[in-house]
C-alpha cells in the first residue's frame, strides 16, 4: 500500500484566493497544485536558488490542497455520478444534495474508488462534504465566507478614496488545508521547509496584513490501489505529455479543464511582478481517465514575451499525482 507524506496548513489566518476576476468581493478557498508548487518555487527564487527551480518542480509531485477537520481528511469528489445505492422517493432528493458535494471523507472515498457498494443509509451530506453516517459531527463548517467593506486610499491626495468589498475565508480552529506529496525524501524535506517559509509569509491576497498565514504539520496517508482498477483519478492539476494523449481515452473519461494564468509573483526582480504569465489549460483534480497507464504530466514555461533580459523562465507545474480507481459503466 503506497504511503505519501501530507503537509497540513493549520491555524490558518483569514484567506483570500482570487478567482481571476478584477473584483475582490468573491473569492475561492481552492488552492490548486500548480499554485502551491509555484509558491514554493517563488520562495526558492527569492532565496537566490533560481537555477534549481526546474529540477525541484520536476521532482516535487504534489496534490491540490484539500480540507481536513480534526483528524478527518477529505478527498476531492470524483467527476461524474457518485455510485451511491438508493431507491424510491429518497433518490431524487438525495441526488440533488450530491450535486453540491465537492469533498468526500477519506473512508467513504476509499470505498468509492475501490468500486465497493455505498448505501444511502451509510452516508450523509453536509453542504459540500460527504460524510459517513457514523460521524459524530453535525453541521460541520470547514470555513465561512465573510465579505467586509474596505477603502482604497490613493497616494494622490487630490483623488477620492474608493470603497470596495473584500471576501475573506475564515477557517475553524480544528480545520485547515492539506496537500499530498509524492517525491524523494530529500525533496519532501525541502518542500516542508519551503512550506514553513510560506506559512510565515502567507499565501493568497493581502499577505501584508496577515492574510493566508499558517503553521505546518506533517503526517502520512496510505491509499490502497484496487486490484481491479481500470482508471486513474487526478489529485492534482495536470498537463499531459504529448505521448500520453492517446492513452487518456477522453471519450470514455470524465474530466474538467481550467484555464490557469496569473501574475509572476515569484519574479526575482520586483519590477517584473506586474507581468502576467501566459495562460495554459489544465485537467483538474477529480478528473477520471479510462486508462491504467501511469500519468506523468510535465512542467511548462509560461514566460510572457517581454523585452527584458532580467525576465527568467516562468514555470507552471502540470505534473500528475494520480491514483488507480475503479470506473464503472454508470460513471462514464
Amino acid at each position: 500500500m503506497p504511503k505519501y507524506t501530507i503537509i497540513k496548513m493549520c491555524n490558518l489566518s483569514p484567506l483570500h484566493i482570487g478567482t481571476g476576476r478584477e473584483t475582490y468581493d468573491i473569492a475561492t478557498n481552492e488552492l490548486r497544485s500548480d499554485s502551491l508548487v509555484s509558491a514554493l518555487a517563488s520562495i526558492k527564487a527569492q532565496e537566490g536558488e533560481a537555477e534549481g527551480i526546474r529540477e525541484f518542480m520536476e521532482q516535487c509531485v504534489m496534490s491540490s490542497a484539500f480540507p481536513f477537520y480534526q483528524n478527518a481528511l477529505f478527498m476531492p469528489r470524483m467527476q461524474g455520478l457518485l455510485d451511491i445505492q438508493m431507491s424510491g422517493t429518497e433518490e431524487p432528493v438525495f441526488r440533488k444534495k450530491l450535486k453540491k458535494v465537492k469533498y468526500v471523507e477519506l473512508s467513504v472515498w476509499n470505498k468509492l474508488i475501490r468500486g465497493e457498494k455505498v448505501h444511502i443509509k451509510d452516508v450523509r451530506v453536509e453542504g459540500a462534504l460527504l460524510l459517513p453516517q457514523s460521524s459524530e459531527w453535525r453541521d460541520v463548517e470547514i470555513s465561512t465566507s465573510c465579505v467586509v467593506q474596505r477603502v482604497s486610499v490613493p497616494q494622490d491626495e487630490e483623488e477620492d478614496a474608493v470603497p470596495f468589498f473584500f471576501d475573506w475565508h475564515f477557517y475553524d480552529q480544528s480545520a485547515g488545508l492539506y496537500c499530498i506529496v509524492d517525491a524523494p525524501k530529500s525533496v519532501v524535506d525541502e518542500a516542508v521547509r519551503l512550506f514553513r517559509r510560506l506559512g510565515e509569509n502567507g499565501i493568497g491576497s493581502d499577505r501584508n496584513v496577515g492574510g493566508g498565514r499558517f503553521d505546518v504539520e506533517t503526517d502520512e496517508i496510505e491509499i490502497a490501489a484496487p486490484a481491479n482498477a481500470n482508471a486513474q483519478m487526478l489529485l492534482s492539476q495536470y498537463i499531459p505529455l504529448e505521448e500520453e494523449l492517446a492513452d487518456l481515452h477522453l471519450s470514455e473519461s470524465r474530466y474538467s479543464l481550467t484555464q490557469r494564468g496569473g501574475y509572476i509573483a515569484g519574479a526575482a526582480e520586483e519590477s517584473l511582478r506586474h507581468l502576467r504569465r501566459n495562460s495554459v489549460y489544465m485537467f483538474s483534480a477529480g478528473s477520471l481517465f479510462a486508462t491504467t497507464q501511469c500519468l506523468r504530466g510535465k512542467v511548462v514555461n509560461v514566460r510572457p514575451e517581454w523585452d527584458n533580459e532580467l525576465l527568467h523562465p516562468v514555470y507552471r507545474s502540470g505534473k500528475a499525482l494520480a491514483v488507480p480507481v475503479v470506473l464503472k459503466e454508470n460513471q462514464r
